[in-house]
């Protein structure tokens, strides 16, 4: 196949070299036909609804000639049809191949089609513009005056290259070879009221009421209204009026140079407000910058605003660059911002009560300048607005109102003449009365005069509300005390320092509460909650108590029998408290602190205590001996004390009791160092048996009697030992000690085996004890059982003898009678033989024999004939 390519203007042809068209087969050209006609004529949606005008377009990429896409390839070329049906309002491109030129063939048309054209597409509607529509086309052909189009000699419809032309509601019209549709069907824009349409020209034109339009002007097209497009126009954009309520404005701000809707002259740039209620569409060179809200006044808010630039204000008043000022309800109900305003914040009222007060820095005057430095004082009752620029000191305080156990202390800022509380002066003692006439104050007619830095005191009942040049130090209370209560004062000018107990006391002017300071094991013993006699076993005493009011006078509860010292370092001396009593201390004394030897062997700096307890009581102490074969024992003793000392003795005697720190610690080493040199002279077999004795009279002594004191008494302090118990001897040689341990273990051992053998001993017996029971048990169970058996097989012997003897018995009966009756005869028979012998026997018998003998004779012979038989015997 050999290709060749043809190019006239825009458009460019295909030539194929194909076969002959007498070649092509004549039933294949029908059926084309065919299909064709129902492509076109058999779509009822294409040919009813308007909306699918654009179908054929769309379907084409472009309506103009592209000669790569629409060129038949031979396949294609044999299958076109020859014979096109073009229904109504149907159109289509023919190309001539012999001249290059596409023309439309408009519809109802049967079109034949020539060898040498071709049909770029196949039937296609024409656009349809409906009423209220609009579309664009771009290359559109060029049309003469009476609307009909131009042909070029060759025959070609002439296009105007890179132009628009828009196109209303008209009859259905083709698109010519070269015209696509820039944009397709489209409603017209309806613009509705207070909406507008900013337009910009593109190119010069005259619009239809004669105004002259150069490119880049903008104009708006307000509603109500339709928008019917030109070429030459551009739509930029659709703006909706701003509705402007009550009490609210617009700010607008110019694009350009111009007049505003009010006619007034604007520069670019320049900002203004609109205020009037309703609708407001802005012109084509404004735009709306925000809608400002205006703030509403009331007799409780003000606006506090500042000036941008100079201007006028709403009230007429000129105002400069930074100025500022109050807006309040009397100037307006409701205020809306210029633009040359801001509004810096929303002034809240102040309001005083009878009993308020304030402070104002830097008050506004009469002229409305700040008067800076200055200060303002505002009672109430009264409601007002802080001013630009000024402040509240301390806010809104409450007036002084004192009781007649307060008292306001009060200092001079500044000079001035007291008139208001002349001759209200509080009562001063003569010590401060006559400072105070010393040249301290300065009694004009009408007042006192007051020096900077001057105090003093007002006492109550009273309201005060302090002026300007008056600053309240501090509000005084009187301090209620009791008879063992009481506070430390002192005087801020002498710097004396005194004790007040046992009365309510409120300090002046000069006076303040002093903290008394303690060392911090005194701190830690006060503020805990041990007893020193019920917890005297306690060596570290716990500071979880309430911690102590340092200003509070230190007391001390000295329990019975018991003695605290307390030092005064001002006067040099001590003094000794017995108790049961209160300790209190003045502001120059100090608890006396006891550091006392504990645990076991003793130790120093153990035990902490304030109070002494004066016994009788007891302490232990482990000590280590030597005795003179050296064997080291290891003794635990135990001593019983006691003071002897009465609390009504001399201030010497008393004394005398704290004169040893450590009376413990002293009293275990003398003892200690007494039992070692006694103990050291004796063997360890005299010691073990004379152990008591010998350490007794070691610690004690012996009298003139050489007898054994009864007990050791430590001059010093007046310490007396009373008695020594010895608690455990053990030895300290570790050879001694594991020797010991080994026989304790041995007899332990044996002790435990003995144990071991005799329960196991136990436990056999025990064991047998119960087998034997077993057994016996066993036995006893087996006799029942075959005495049971036994009883069983009687019964069934003598149920086999009832049953077998059940017969025989009747027959055995029979038999007895019949030997019975047999018997019987055999007895009388007898009977009348032997009566018949008797009868020829006493013929015979001698005459001597009485009858008697004869009747007894007789009865015997009778009584034998009557004995029964013996019974038969049992098979």
């Amino acid at each position: 196949m050999r290709m060749r390519t043809m190019t006239q203007g825009s458009l460019s042809v295909n030539d194929v070299t194909a076969a002959p068209l007498a070649q092509q087969p004549r039933p294949l050209l029908q059926t084309n036909s065919a299909l064709v006609q129902l492509s076109v004529s058999d779509d009822p949606d294409r040919t009813a609804d308007p909306r699918n005008q654009q179908q054929p377009q769309n379907r084409e990429p472009s309506q103009r000639f592209s000669p790569e896409v629409n060129q038949p390839t031979r396949m294609e070329k044999q299958t076109e049809p020859s014979i096109i049906r073009i229904p109504p309002h149907h159109y289509i491109h023919v190309l001539d191949q012999n001249t290059n030129i596409a023309r439309v063939e408009i519809g109802p048309l049967t079109y034949i089609r020539q060898d040498n054209e071709k049909v770029l597409f196949l039937p296609v509607r024409m656009i349809m513009v409906p009423p209220r529509h609009f579309c664009v086309v771009s290359n559109p052909v060029a049309r003469d005056d009476d609307n009909q189009v131009l042909f070029d000699q060759s025959g070609q419809a002439k296009l105007r290259h890179a132009d628009l032309e828009i196109r209303l509601t008209q009859d259905p019209f083709p698109l010519y070879p070269g015209e696509e549709v820039k944009q397709a069907v489209t409603p017209l824009q309806i613009v509705y009221p207070d909406t507008a349409l900013r337009l910009q020209a593109l190119l010069d034109f005259e619009d239809d009421e004669g105004l002259k339009r150069v490119a880049g002007d903008e104009w708006l097209f307000e509603g109500p209204g339709t928008y019917i497009p030109r070429k030459e126009v551009v739509v930029l954009e659709t703006i909706k009026a701003t509705v402007i309520r009550e009490n609210q404005a617009i700010r607008l701000r110019a694009r350009k140079e111009g007049k505003d809707r009010g006619g007034v002259q604007r520069v670019t740039g320049e900002e203004w407000l609109v205020s009037k209620v309703g609708a407001y569409l802005p012109g084509a060179h404004e735009e709306v910058i925000d809608i400002v809200n205006a703030f509403i006044l009331t007799d409780k808010k003000a606006l506090h605003v500042r000036a941008l630039r100079p201007f006028k204000d709403a009230g007429g008043h000129d105002r400069r660059t930074g100025e500022e000022w109050l807006v309040t309800m009397a100037d307006r109900e409701a205020h809306i911002p210029s633009v040359a305003e801001e509004v810096v914040d929303v002034v809240d009222v102040t309001t005083l009560n009878s009993r308020q007060y304030c402070v104002i820095l830097d008050p506004v005057g009469p002229d409305g300048k700040p008067q800076l430095g200055q200060k303002k004082v505002v009672k109430g009752e009264r409601s007002f607005f802080l001013q630009p620029g000024e402040q509240l000191e301390n806010g809104i305080q409450n007036v002084y109102v004192l009781s007649e156990d307060e008292g306001l202390v009060l200092r001079a800022v500044e000079a001035f003449t007291d008139t208001e509380h002349d001759g209200e002066e509080e009562e001063e003692d003569p010590e401060e009365e006559e400072r105070r006439e010393s040249g301290a104050k300065r009694f004009r007619s009408g007042g006192i005069v007051r020096r900077p830095g001057d105090r003093w005191m007002l006492r109550g009942p009273i309201e005060y509300v302090p002026p300007i040049n008056v600053e309240v130090v501090l509000k005084q209370h009187a301090i209620p005390l009791d008879e063992n209560e009481g506070i430390y004062v002192r005087d801020m000018k002498t710097g004396k320092v005194r004790a007040v107990i046992g009365h309510t006391y409120m300090l002046n002017q000069d006076e303040e509460l002093w903290e008394k300071e303690l060392p911090a094991n005194v701190e830690a013993l006060l503020t805990s909650r041990v007893d020193p006699l019920a917890d005297r076993s306690t060596r570290f005493p716990t500071g979880d108590g309430v911690p102590r009011n340092k200003t509070r006078v230190v007391t001390f509860r000295v329990p019975h029998n018991a003695a605290v010292q307390v030092y005064d370092y001002r006067e040099k001396r001590a003094r000794v408290v017995f108790g049961p009593e209160l300790v209190m201390l003045g502001p120059d004394e100090q608890f006396t602190m006891l550091s006392l030897s504990g645990d076991k062997p003793k130790r120093a700096n153990v035990i902490k205590a304030i109070c002494l307890l004066l016994g009788p009581d007891f302490f232990t102490d482990i000590i280590t001996i030597e005795t003179a074969d050296h064997a080291r024992l290891q003794l635990q003793l135990s001593y019983n004390w006691h003071f002897d000392v009465k609390p009504a003795s001399d201030v010497a005697a008393a004394a005398a009791l704290f004169s040893v720190p450590d009376f413990v610690g002293d009293a275990s080493k003398a003892i200690a160092s007494r039992i070692r040199g006694a103990v050291a002279s004796v063997q360890f077999d005299d010691f073990h048996k004379n152990s008591n004795r010998i350490i007794c009279s070691a610690v004690f002594g012996f009298d003139e009697k050489m007898a054994v004191r009864s007990s050791l008494r430590f001059p010093q302090n007046n310490l007396i030992i009373s008695s020594v118990d010895i608690q455990s001897v053990e030895p300290v040689d570790q050879r001694t000690r594991d020797a010991l341990q080994k026989s304790v273990q041995l007899a332990i051992e044996i002790t435990t085996n003995s144990q071991e053998a005799t329960a196991r001993h136990e436990a056999e017996r025990l064991e047998q004890e119960a087998q034997g029971k077993l057994e016996r048990q066993k036995i006893t169970d087996q006799a029942q059982a075959e005495k049971a058996r036994k009883e069983l097989l009687e019964l069934e012997a003598l149920s086999a003898a009832v049953e077998s003897t059940g017969a025989a018995k009747a027959e055995a009966q029979s038999r007895a009678e019949a030997a019975r009756i047999q018997g019987e005869a055999a007895v009388n028979e007898a009977k009348l033989k032997a009566e018949a012998m008797r009868i020829e026997a006493e013929a015979e018998l001698p005459p001597h024999l009485t009858v008697e003998e004869l009747r007894l004779g007789i009865a015997d012979i009778i009584g034998e004939s009557h004995d029964p038989p013996p019974p038969p015997m049992a098979r």
